[in-house]
């Protein structure tokens, strides 16, 4: 089992991991761009607005469903990461179990509730029949959206990001020729743009199926894996359910802002909708950063890593910053044309709107990486319930956004609701991750008297078997000797770079670099201790 994300420079392997997270987020919002264009340009301006109507009531049930099998994948990655292979077995049964029975609820409940809370947010008379059908159709596909996330998710959690991107272009391809063909050749309206990418999407399940039977032997679960034990569900569900309801907060925010939006009429809706599609793939790599840092956090938490969590998350968010700045240039420089492609000519209005949306909130993407940064560093850790709070501050601050600053400014309060969430979000966020940062620390450090220097014994503890070395100042290279319980000990003359984890397992002192393959510990995390020492170079 490759634990890919727990050697190499943090920042280059997390990037690495998040280029392809990157190119999928673009597809996967290509899947509603291709909608949106065509819906837009062949159905016209109040078609595009009944499709963004329903936008909010999808992002309620449906990203309530994504953000849950997301978390299924968080015990999943902890267990690769600690070499648990039965584990993570385990934790597929598990994750799959749940995943089903969600789909079956959501698939039999969701459209039978589609129109009375179209109604209930006010949806205008003109859009509601489109808007109810487009919303009833992905109701029916919704297995395919969940599954296909689910098992993403788990491919992504043993370090492959790639797989899954093959499989989500692919898909786009065929939705985008569907979309074509259903909408433009067969006029089968809305219910054709909706049915194109349940299809595509179901695609992408069927290969990432077969992928994963046939290619990753780690994630082929056995007979007795299926005896799935109530403390292994609790513990899928205790991360999953809260990711899940965070998503279902930020969505009722969204509810509230749909709400405030179908009262200033159709012009706004088509305004908002094309903005929120814009400023999606603006914001992808920031979010596919998030997915990164949260698969990072749990291997490396599973290992044992927790000098190279500080550092990794560290790097995560210059990152950030540096994406963020050039995002906000592009949005403000280009917003007009980019907007304009979604809309067609004669609809200044909406141009106008759509892009007041792309600047304010492109100012504000900073914040919007820290929150990303954070938020999943917790989660990766199994730590959810900050992240959660932090989702009834960004809905309190949306839902006050558009009564309150809607009323009083129209259109621009609303567009508002999101930097003001990021702002209360990341308040809160970042004070909780240097809390947890040092709490790991401490618990890390825990039995060390002093600083180790160079030529001094490290001795393992009680019946600990490993022991992990961070080197945390300038790149060294110099002789240790580390001795386990049991009187053996290792010398070794080493080389290795700052925030390296070395690790020693089966009497060798193991030194990844970026080119060597790190040995295999078969000793389980819970049966091992690991702190960081600081080598003083003489």
């Amino acid at each position: 089992m490759t634990k890919a994300l727990t050697v190499g420079t943090p920042w280059r392997v997390m990037v690495r991991f998040a280029i392809p997270l990157l190119i999928g987020n673009a597809v996967q919002q290509m899947y509603q761009v291709a909608d949106a264009i065509v819906v837009g340009q062949h159905l016209g301006v109040n078609a595009l607005a009944a499709v963004g109507a329903t936008g909010s009531m999808l992002f309620l049930l449906i990203g309530f469903a994504q953000g849950m099998t997301q978390g299924f994948a968080i015990p999943l990655a902890q267990a690769h990461g600690a070499g648990d292979e039965a584990g993570v077995r385990r934790s597929v049964a598990a994750g799959t179990v749940l995943t089903a029975l969600a789909s079956i609820l959501l698939t039999s409940m969701a459209p039978l509730v589609a129109r009375p809370f179209l109604v209930f947010l006010r949806t205008p008379a003109t859009l509601l029949d489109d808007a109810t059908t487009f919303a009833v159709v992905n109701f029916l596909g919704v297995a395919a959206i969940m599954f296909f996330n689910y098992l993403s998710a788990l491919i992504r959690a043993i370090g492959d990001s790639r797989t899954p991107l093959v499989f989500l272009v692919i898909a786009c391809v065929i939705n985008v020729g569907l979309v074509v063909l259903f909408v433009q050749g067969m006029g089968m309206g809305v219910a054709g743009a909706a049915l194109a990418t349940v299809i595509a999407q179901l695609i992408s399940v069927i290969l990432c199926l077969a992928h994963l039977v046939r290619s990753i032997p780690a994630l082929r679960t056995r007979r007795e894996d299926w005896n799935i034990r109530r403390p292994v569900l609790t513990q899928h569900l205790r991360i999953g359910l809260p990711m899940g309801f965070q998503m279902s907060i930020i969505a009722i925010g969204t509810l509230a802002v749909q709400v405030r939006l179908n009262t200033l009429g159709a012009q706004a809706v088509a305004a908002y909708t094309t903005a929120v599609r814009v400023d999606g793939l603006a914001v992808a790599f920031l979010a596919s950063l998030g997915l990164a840092v949260a698969t990072f956090v749990a291997q490396n938490y599973g290992a044992g890593y927790v000098e190279r969590i500080r550092v990794g998350v560290r790097q995560a968010m210059i990152i950030s910053v540096i994406v963020s700045l050039a995002m906000t240039f592009t949005l403000i420089t280009a917003g007009d044309p980019i907007i304009r492609s979604f809309v067609g000519s004669g609809e200044e209005g909406v141009v106008a709107m759509a892009h007041e949306y792309l600047v304010i909130n492109g100012l504000l993407y900073m914040l919007l990486g820290f929150l990303f940064v954070t938020r999943s560093a917790l989660q990766g850790l199994g730590r959810t319930l900050v992240p959660t709070l932090s989702g009834l501050l960004e809905l309190g601050m949306r839902v006050s956004a558009a009564i309150v600053l809607g009323e009083l400014f129209g259109f621009t309060g609303i567009v508002w609701g999101s930097p003001l969430a990021w702002i209360a979000a990341t308040m809160l966020l970042i004070p909780s991750w240097i809390v947890a940062r040092r709490s790991l620390e401490s618990s890390i450090k825990e039995g060390l008297d002093e600083a180790v220097r160079v030529g001094d014994d490290v001795a393992a503890t009680e019946d600990v078997a490993a022991v992990a070395v961070s080197f945390v100042d300038a790149d060294v290279t110099e002789e240790v000797v580390l001795e386990d319980n049991g009187g053996r000990s290792a010398e070794i003359t080493m080389i290795a770079s700052a925030g390296d984890p070395v690790t020693m397992a089966d009497d060798q002192l193991v030194v990844p670099d970026h080119e060597a393959v790190r040995a295999e510990s078969t000793t389980p995390r819970r049966d091992r201790v690991s702190f960081p020492v600081v080598v003083a170079a003489s």
